[in-house]
């Protein structure tokens, strides 16, 4: 091999792994992702990885799949225990998103974070067990933040209005909706199509089944860095669910209460 064909061979070799750690996910398309790790401000320490996983398949607009069950990774930014005069933080990033052979480089924004408790609840059929049907496909569920899902007619619904769309296996689409009162406005990125919402409903927004935890920062100051406050102590469970939104340093950040 002369020394010019050498040069271009080990010029490829170079390229490829950066191709695969250089992928893009466009802003404004929603991860829902369960938490493996344990978050607690007593214990935990700048630095502490973190992992979840993809609870849903999510097809980015130019029909790419990243499929379920691809892991998430992030790390703890910073961590405060509370005092007399100021509330528990723990700061959190995500920052790579891991589907086969490609890694995602990623920033996000912290939309609805759900209690292990409220996770498994929406996973599970309203009516009595003598009413479940002949297979969970005909089951009918509440997500969190209180969407219908019927799996038997495909449907996500507020009272009677079609929201959305759901499978016989339980996965949800559909687009986000604005709760202003928790703290989510309307938003152009992102809004145009169904997203992969897993068990949130389209306009959750804040935290659910916490007493007291706070998402002080939602992810857009600084730019996917995510702050969770409490009175005395945060705690989150592993098996938490975690409705992340994509940003981009240009835009703002859509998570419930973000600052």
């Amino acid at each position: 091999m002369n020394p010019r064909m050498m040069l271009l061979v080990g010029v490829f070799g170079l390229l490829m792994p950066a191709t695969n750690l250089a992928q893009e996910i466009p802003a404004g398309t929603v991860l829902p992702v369960m938490m493996s790790s344990d978050l607690n401000s007593a214990k935990a320490k700048p630095g502490d990885k973190l992992c979840g996983k993809l609870m849903q398949t999510v097809i980015l607009a130019s029909g790419e799949r990243i499929p379920a069950g691809a892991p998430l990774e992030g790390q703890v930014v910073e961590v405060a225990a509370a005092s007399a005069n100021a509330s528990a933080r723990l700061v959190v990033r995500f920052d790579q998103l891991i589907a086969g052979q490609k890694q995602f480089g990623i920033s996000v924004s912290l939309r609805a974070l759900a209690s292990m408790g409220d996770v498994f609840a929406a996973q599970l059929p309203w009516s009595t067990f003598d009413d479940y049907g002949t297979s969970s496909s005909d089951w009918n569920t509440v997500q969190v933040g209180g969407a219908a899902v019927y799996r038997g007619d495909g449907t996500v619904r507020s009272a009677m209005e079609v929201i959305g769309h759901a499978t016989d296996s339980g996965a949800v689409t559909a687009k986000l909706l604005p709760d202003v009162k928790r703290g989510c406005a309307a938003e152009p990125t992102g809004s145009a199509r169904e997203q992969s919402l897993w068990v949130f409903s389209p306009w959750a927004c804040g935290t659910y089944g916490f007493e007291d935890l706070t998402i002080a920062r939602g992810g857009s100051r600084p730019m996917g860095t995510i702050e969770l406050t409490a009175p005395k102590e945060v705690r989150v469970r592993g098996g938490s669910g975690w409705l992340l939104q994509v940003v981009e340093a240009r835009t703002a950040g859509a998570g419930g209460n973000a600052k």
